[in-house]
């Protein structure tokens, strides 16, 4: 007897740093989410889309809960806390290196609670913790709430993520598949670029300028060079929030805007497939993580 199709949207959330979009890049196989060592990486909820023999798994990456400090960091939030509701199966982040349930994650929690989602509990980045450590936490989560299922996981080691989709298709119901199965992502080519370029700014630069770093697609046209080979020429301007943030990012004699540059451009040509031709300028918008005009890209409209 065959068995029946499944599908569902599975939303990921967490607090921030706990590897959602590094979950999301594993199980899809390509990188869709920026992935950054820092905080409030992922802005607005980015569909993947994983296709299994029977079934179709939509997940929408959230931004981590944090305390907001800005317009920016109202709608990243809300974007997150309007996920869980819509979502047919929760994956809820938490990192192996807690020793209790902090108020980040107990809030979300009580989100769960409320909105009554089936939920599966991921416990990430078992490598850095002791087996005890493991056991303690596992026990935790227990006694706060009826989770499906419980995994530790390390998607740095590659370690059980794997089980992480079995458990999700057993939470799914009888459904079509809502995309082709020849798709990744619901994010488009201009999306995925600002989202390479972006990440390789906010890894190349560290700790020298906050997370007030905006980049916009100015052009992304086809094209041939002289020997008739398919090229991508892409323009895209880096908005930031001061001056001196500027004349970081552009670095001494422009060499950091280089480096971001070539290494966004690497990224691209293997995701795109094609030769890019990478232009990247910067400019400052005071404040622009307070401007409504900016941080409605953010937010969670259909």
């Amino acid at each position: 007897m065959m068995e029946k199709f499944k599908s569902g949207f599975v939303a990921l959330v967490g607090r921030t740093n706990v590897g959602k979009s590094s979950i999301l890049n594993e199980v899809v196989g390509k990188k869709i989410a920026a992935v950054v060592n820092k905080p409030q990486t992922t802005r607005n909820a980015i569909k993947a889309i994983v296709n299994r023999k029977n079934s179709q798994i939509v997940f929408i990456d959230t931004p981590g809960i944090h305390k907001p400090k800005s317009k920016l960091g109202d709608a990243m939030n809300e974007t997150a806390w309007t996920s869980i509701p819509d979502a047919d199966v929760v994956l809820f982040v938490v990192e192996a290196t807690s020793n209790e349930i902090g108020k980040g994650d107990q809030m979300i929690l009580e989100k769960i609670k409320q909105a009554k989602v089936p939920t599966i509990l991921v416990i990430n980045k078992i490598d850095l913790v002791t087996k005890e450590q493991i056991f303690k936490l596992i026990e935790t989560f227990k006694d706060e709430y009826h989770f499906k299922a419980i995994i530790p996981i390390s998607v740095l080691k590659k370690q059980d993520v794997d089980i992480v989709l079995e458990e999700i298709e057993k939470c799914l119901k009888e459904g079509p598949a809502y995309y082709d199965i020849e798709e990744y992502t619901d994010q488009t080519l201009r999306e995925i670029a600002a989202e390479t370029i972006r990440e390789k700014a906010m890894k190349l630069l560290q700790q020298e300028i906050p997370h007030g770093i905006l980049v916009e697609i100015e052009k992304m046209k086809k094209a041939k060079t002289r020997e008739e080979k398919p090229i991508f020429n892409i323009e895209a301007t880096i908005y930031c929030l001061k001056n001196s943030h500027k004349g970081i990012i552009i670095g001494k004699e422009g060499q950091m805007l280089k480096r971001i540059g070539s290494y966004a451009r690497q990224d691209l040509e293997k995701e795109l497939e094609e030769q890019v031709n990478l232009k990247l300028w910067v400019k400052v918008k005071e404040d622009w993580i307070n401007n409504e005009q900016f941080v409605k890209k953010f937010k969670n409209i259909d």
